[in-house]
């Protein structure tokens, strides 16, 4: 018994058995929960439909949302790989100068807190000839704030006494942001990846439902709006789960992204071998 237990502790990682089985476990009950109130309160499937019809439906019409999938997630990744790279230099910017810090992270400030809903319609109008453009700029400002006020944060956390080692041994301002002020940033860096990952599936919905694109090149947002309008509930929470399962699975890319970049050298990452 103890040979078998001690194998079947090896085998399976503890932690990460801990980490699975306990969402899982919520989200059936959440699934059984959901079906029971549906059969007791007898509600129609246009108000809320049963899980199971909700996942047949999902793959009866598999294609199509899954192509109107696919084009929101080239908005969310052009939008977010834009928002990544702007936000990074000007962060980096921002630690060069402190003047150009003060001059412009207000307006950096002033827009994040715009909502995207109001403004999105002028982007599309502005942008008009060319809707794909207009949603990325929609999703890379959503995106962009994050980036910038976590890197910043990051860069001017560097080790005083590291940085007047730099500075001792006659370094560079160059010298000292690659080979110092970047590395000590990376973690705060890596961390607004992940939230910005699923801002930017945000931003990209919230400019979908604005610009209300059809046709082929529709994305999952206007099907929903569709779904929804026509009373076609099962295909709306289809379309749904979708949406939640893309982002759901950005954030675990950039975590594992995250985690093998920093490796074993920082606390974030290193495990508990108790």
């Amino acid at each position: 018994m103890f040979v078998r237990k001690f194998k079947f502790e090896k085998f399976f990682n503890k932690p990460i058995n801990i980490d699975v089985l306990a969402p899982t476990a919520v989200g059936i009950t959440v699934l059984v929960l959901w079906d029971v109130l549906v059969r007791v309160t007898n509600l129609p499937p246009y108000i809320l439909p049963r899980p199971i019809l909700v996942f047949k439906t999902l793959i009866i019409d598999w294609k199509e949302l899954f192509l109107s999938l696919l084009i929101t997630l080239q908005i969310t990744v052009v939008a977010f790989v834009a928002a990544a790279i702007s936000g990074l230099l000007m962060a980096i910017l921002f630690t060069q100068s402190k003047w150009i810090e003060r001059s412009l992270f207000p307006y950096a400030v002033i827009l994040q807190t715009t909502p995207i809903i109001a403004i999105a319609p002028l982007i599309i109008l502005w942008l008009k000839n060319n809707t794909f453009a207009a949603l990325v700029v929609c999703a890379w400002i959503v995106a962009f704030f994050p980036i910038v006020s976590n890197t910043t944060i990051g860069l001017k956390s560097t080790d005083k006494n590291l940085l007047n080692l730099f500075k001792l041994y006659k370094a560079s301002p160059w010298q000292i942001l690659i080979y110092l002020r970047l590395p000590s940033a990376m973690p705060y860096f890596l961390g607004s990846l992940k939230i910005s990952g699923g801002l930017s599936l945000i931003g990209a919905v919230v400019a979908e439902f604005v610009a209300g694109t059809g046709g082929v090149k529709a994305g999952i947002a206007y099907r929903i709006l569709i779904y929804s309008y026509n009373l076609q509930t099962p295909r709306m929470f289809a379309a749904l789960f979708l949406t939640t399962g893309l982002g759901v699975l950005i954030f675990i890319a950039l975590s594992a992204l995250s985690d093998f970049i920093l490796n074993n050298w920082h606390e974030s990452v290193v495990k508990d071998e108790n």
